[in-house]
């Protein structure tokens, strides 16, 4: 290893995984915050987001990833854009998968993308409380036989925490010597107008048909912090493809828009550490996922 004067581990971890494997969630407990949304529904997370752990050992750039999924759509093309943007760009890499008796297609494409990379990789099985230890085990031993060579292999509970420290220090090991990237204080480069976004789509995610949230975006129109610093306004829009999807967004007299607005208002408190008032409005744009002056708009373009 090429001898440098820094004392400190630091470097770039991109986490990977088929959609609804518990990426966000494992990022969100390493951190010790919730930064990326989180639900059950596939396309949760969209776009790259980083998040950044600091200690006496160094510091760690989390890069949490869409799940690898077939691109149907603009907005498709770019996740899967910004998987390997941020597979190119990461130090090391955090494999995460479920205790399954088969290996699926979309393994298979993340094992085709792992099998010819260099860099220092991790397998990690999540949701190790929910399986018998023998299913963990068994699952550990199928994905060591896929071809990938694994720096070091984890039973975790990301929901519950269980192995993350030890991922933690498998990591610190891996990672090599060098600068600082953000401050100590630093957590996230997302700003607080995106989280207030996705704080928005997450709670529509979660209280919305199956087939609505997939078509549907948040645009922060405005936020400005009233000059008593009492309260903030905040107003958005939810964007959706269909008319028909409007009216289910709206719901009878209002009722499901004033459901997605107060979970998220209540979120937005605690993250700005003051009262919200937040408006929303629906806006249908047809196909605005094959866009790219919507997908732009509405935040889906590379930030490097």
């Amino acid at each position: 290893m090429e001898e440098t004067n820094y004392d400190k581990k630091s470097g770039f971890v991109a986490i990977l995984g088929r959609p609804n494997v518990g990426k966000s969630t494992l990022m969100n407990h390493l951190i010790g915050q919730k930064i990326a949304i989180v639900s059950k529904k596939a396309q949760t997370t969209r776009k790259e987001v980083k998040t950044v752990w600091t200690e006496e050992r160094g510091q760690i750039v989390f890069l949490d990833t869409p799940g690898m999924l077939k691109a149907e759509n603009r907005l498709g093309e770019f996740m899967l854009q910004e998987i390997h943007e941020t597979f190119k760009s990461s130090d090391a890499v955090v494999w995460i998968v479920e205790p399954v008796k088969r290996i699926g297609r979309l393994e298979d494409r993340i094992i085709q993308l792992l099998s010819v990379t260099k860099k220092p990789i991790i397998l990690v099985v999540n949701k190790c409380d929910e399986y018998k230890p023998e299913a963990v085990e068994a699952a550990l031993r199928l994905y060591q036989s896929v071809g990938v060579t694994f720096r070091d292999t984890l039973a975790v509970s990301a929901l519950r925490g269980t192995g993350l420290p030890a991922l933690k220090d498998a990591l610190f090991d891996i990672l090599p010597y060098g600068p600082m990237y953000y401050d100590e204080e630093t957590v996230t480069e997302e700003t607080e107008r995106e989280i207030a976004a996705e704080m928005v789509r997450e709670a529509a995610l979660r209280l919305l048909d199956q087939e609505v949230p997939h078509g549907i975006a948040v645009e922060i129109e405005e936020m400005h912090l009233r000059d008593d610093g009492s309260i903030y306004d905040i107003s958005a829009s939810i964007i959706c493809e269909k008319k028909s999807h409007k009216g289910i967004i709206i719901g009878k007299e209002g009722s499901m828009i004033k459901r997605i607005g107060r979970t998220a208002r209540i979120r937005m408190e605690d993250m700005l550490e003051t009262k919200v008032n937040l408006q929303l409005r629906v806006k249908v744009r047809e196909d605005w996922r094959n866009s790219d002056t919507y997908l732009k708009e509405y935040g889906y373009k590379r930030k490097r």
